[in-house]
């Protein structure tokens, strides 16, 4: 589903992220956003999207991030992710914790 405002170069990672992640054994609705939503946050990090969340502009890239953040991968969730979850359920002491007592004072 390429867009509009998508250059060629764009257009041609949209299909080969899309082509991978159906090899891979992902369904074609979910590869197609999953190839949508990385072209769209490349975009926004080189400047080339009219509107751009902070999280697209300051994350990093989605080919070098490679799954980090899948919740079940070796390094599991990131330091910000769990403070986020901290704060969502009210734990105390959440800014001066580690990524590990963030992880034990969650629930499962």
């Amino acid at each position: 589903m390429p867009q509009q405002a998508w250059s060629k170069k764009r257009e041609r990672q949209y299909e080969h992220i899309k082509d991978s992640q159906v090899q891979r054994g992902t369904g074609e609705g979910r590869a197609e956003e999953i190839a949508a939503r990385t072209v769209n946050k490349n975009r926004a990090q080189a400047g080339e999207s009219d509107q751009a969340s902070r999280t697209s502009t300051e994350d990093i890239s989605p080919q070098r991030r490679g799954g980090k953040r899948s919740h079940s991968g070796s390094g599991g969730r990131t330091k910000e992710q769990l403070y986020q979850d901290a704060k969502r359920h009210g734990v105390k002491g959440r800014s001066k914790m580690s990524k590990a007592q963030l992880e034990r004072a969650l629930p499962d």
